[in-house]
């Protein structure tokens, strides 16, 4: 879809510095061609801006004068091009309607603006919301709802009682609902808790690609507005995670465990089960988190990679701190340890008290 910069401008609030071009489409800086936006907003990317062959650029103020093309200036260049992507590249609708080999129960309630694809499952009692898509092989459990505008992109499994808010993005794999991990000790045998709880997803979250949300075993599992998961991702039963956290791919939460809002989990770090984590706290990657976290900040516990001859020096000392730690505790323990004495003096019997003092010696007459 083609667009003026000054269209772009007027709809985003931006301010246009050069020629009105007509784009074409998005690109990065060192692809982009006449009729290609791009942006700018990471410093080492400078010298791409500075080569760029793009019709249009979204910069910050301070680097408009550095655009060679037209610029279009952005106090967020960042969410000011995706916002522009997003009108020059619209996402295809399909038409409404339901795909004649999907399977609809006669109890469920479908909107006539939703869009049911080929071979979707659509269980009892399923109320599927206004301009709903689900795309090919989904399921969806009895007594399930599906909001407005939700898109479940393909193969997605929403199961029986969940319920997803409007405008949620469901990528293919994506398991919704399924019976959390909770297992009770009979000897030596496992056996199976019931998990009656469900699933509650907010409004314009989304869920990655093969990333299962558990049921909760008797509460529901929560995800608040404006979450956003990644690819991978595995949220344990009764797992609450508040608006707007974002969670990296191959990340896991045990169950019971409380993440409050605007917090950041980057790729593969590891929950505990039942911890507490409060609002605005950022995990870096591969950080193990097995104590709560009330406090806002950044928390980190994975070793950055190495040269491997580093390592294996560093894994060296590692596995003698064991020897200097006893050694240290000798040497602090020993002042303590040795008893008390006072300096002996030349000739005096250990245990005879003080020294006396010496008898003058006898002088010979002449």
């Amino acid at each position: 879809m083609a667009l003026a910069a000054s269209e772009l401008a007027l709809d985003l609030g931006l301010t246009l510095r050069g020629d009105d071009v007509t784009l074409a489409g998005v690109a990065p800086l060192h692809a982009a061609t006449a009729d290609s936006l791009s942006y700018f907003a990471d410093p080492r990317y400078r010298d791409r801006l500075a080569t760029t062959q793009a019709g249009a650029v979204i910069v910050g103020r301070a680097d408009a004068d550095a655009a060679p093309c037209t610029a279009l200036i952005a106090d967020n260049p960042a969410l000011a091009f995706a916002q522009a992507a997003a009108r020059l590249h619209p996402r295809p609708r399909p038409p409404a309607g339901v795909h004649p080999s999907a399977v609809v129960d006669a109890s469920a309630h479908i909107h006539p603006t939703a869009a049911i694809g080929p071979l979707c499952v659509i269980a009892a009692d399923v109320r599927i919301g206004a301009e709903v898509e689900l795309g090919p092989h989904c399921s969806i459990g009895a007594g399930s709802h599906i909001g407005a505008g939700s898109q479940l992109v393909a193969r997605v499994s929403v199961c029986a009682g969940a319920h997803i808010g409007a405008r949620n993005l469901l990528h293919p794999g994506a398991v919704i609902g399924r019976d959390g991990f909770g297992f009770a000790k009979d000897g030596e045998r496992w056996v199976r808790i019931p998990q009656v709880g469900s699933v509650r997803l907010g409004d314009d979250v989304e869920i990655g690609a093969n990333s299962i949300v558990d049921r909760g075993a008797i509460e529901d599992t929560v995800i608040a507005d404006g979450v956003k998961i990644d690819n991978l991702v595995q949220i344990g039963h009764n797992v609450v995670i508040g608006e707007h956290t974002a969670m990296a791919a191959c990340s896991g939460i045990s169950g019971s465990t409380h993440i409050g809002a605007r917090c950041t989990i980057a790729g593969a770090v590891g929950m505990a089960g039942h911890l507490h984590i409060g609002d605005d706290v950022h995990f870096t990657g591969m950080a193990m988190v097995t104590r709560s976290q009330d406090s806002a900040g950044v928390y980190s516990s994975g070793i950055p990679a190495m040269p491997n001859a580093e390592w294996r020096r560093l894994i060296a000392r590692l596995r003698r701190l064991p020897v200097l730690q006893a050694r240290v505790q000798q040497l602090e323990q020993a002042p303590a340890q040795a008893p008390a004495q006072a300096p002996q003096q030349q000739g005096q019997a250990p245990d005879q008290g003080p020294p006396q003092p010496s008898a003058p010696t006898p002088r010979r007459r002449s």
